[in-house]
């Protein structure tokens, strides 16, 4: 199995009824592992992302409030979680997880982390359980270090991927795609390089199919040295924000064929996992594991 990233701080304490799973990240590291999915030694456990890092997607003023825990009330109802020392920490990691498995990935070609996918973090604000830009701020430090000069993100969470959006707009050196519920939030969006809007109700036949006639062309036209997939699980049937109605068969259909598409071109790929909210957190966990499970059948397919 390709390396994966976690650190047993993905997890920030939350209130029971909050509607966000933290508890999701241990529990799809304990299942991957109980799965043979991956061993411990495929596991690498992650530094925090360093400040300057962060500060290549964020503003100075958004980052004093996430660092000093000076979000007002609206900003901490903005991105839905309330702000801790421990919230803060699990961004930095989470983050730091994403870069070192994109830095894993130019060497080995495929890499993932047990969490990231942050996508609705805009420069100077977070929203919708997203703190800072994992995937962003990745790119952006690869291309400061001199590592890559292209990236694309496939971005395949129910949810449009706003802030990632906003921060590459113009920007032709980061191909973005989209493809999400078309009536789900944000209920205003931002304009990525190719956005697919999906009606309520689509099933693993359409969603393949939409898939497929769009994904070698975003991949030919990003010329990227690396890709990111963002994959999302609330596009499962009875995820309770998703509105769509893939079956398991159908992630694991979406999820072989983007990987498969990325690394028959040679191109690296990072897997960030990005959200899911199935009725119990032990069931987001099995679906988030799919696309590793995938990973790993690929991998073994073609060493």
């Amino acid at each position: 199995m390709p390396i994966c990233c976690y650190h047993p701080d993905y997890q920030a304490g939350l209130s029971p009824e909050h509607p966000f799973p933290m508890s999701k990240y241990p529990l799809l590291r304990n299942l991957l592992l109980a799965q043979g999915i991956v061993s411990a030694a495929d596991i690498l456990e992650p530094e925090p992302v360093p400040l300057q890092a962060v500060a290549r997607v964020h503003t100075a003023a958004y980052l004093e409030k996430l660092m000093t825990g000076a979000l007002s009330a609206a900003e901490v109802r903005r991105l839905g979680l309330p702000w801790s020392d421990a919230l803060w920490r699990r961004s930095l990691l989470a983050t730091g997880g994403t870069l070192t498995a994109a830095r894993k990935a130019l060497t080995t070609g495929l890499a993932g982390n047990l969490a990231g996918g942050t996508h609705h973090a805009f420069p100077d604000h977070g929203e919708g359980f997203c703190v800072i830009n994992d995937v962003a701020i990745a790119i952006r430090q690869l291309q400061a270090d001199g590592d890559i000069r292209r990236a694309a993100i496939i971005d395949l969470d129910v949810h449009q991927g706003n802030g990632t959006a906003a921060i590459f707009a113009g920007d032709a050196s980061v191909y973005t795609f989209s493809m999400h519920g078309a009536r789900n939030y944000p209920s205003i969006k931002a304009h990525s390089t190719l956005d697919v809007a999906l009606a309520d109700g689509t099933g693993d036949a359409e969603y393949l199919a939409q898939l497929e006639a769009h994904l070698s062309g975003v991949l030919d036209q990003a010329a990227a040295q690396i890709a990111f997939y963002v994959a999302g699980v609330d596009v499962a049937a009875g995820d309770r924000y998703g509105k769509l109605m893939l079956t398991d068969a159908g992630i694991g259909a979406r999820d072989r064929a983007v990987i498969s598409a990325v690394r028959s071109r040679g191109v690296p790929l990072v897997i960030v996992i990005a959200g899911g909210y199935a009725p119990t957190r032990e069931r987001t966990a099995a679906l988030h594991a799919i696309a590793f499970r995938e990973a790993a059948a690929y991998a073994a397919e073609t060493s």
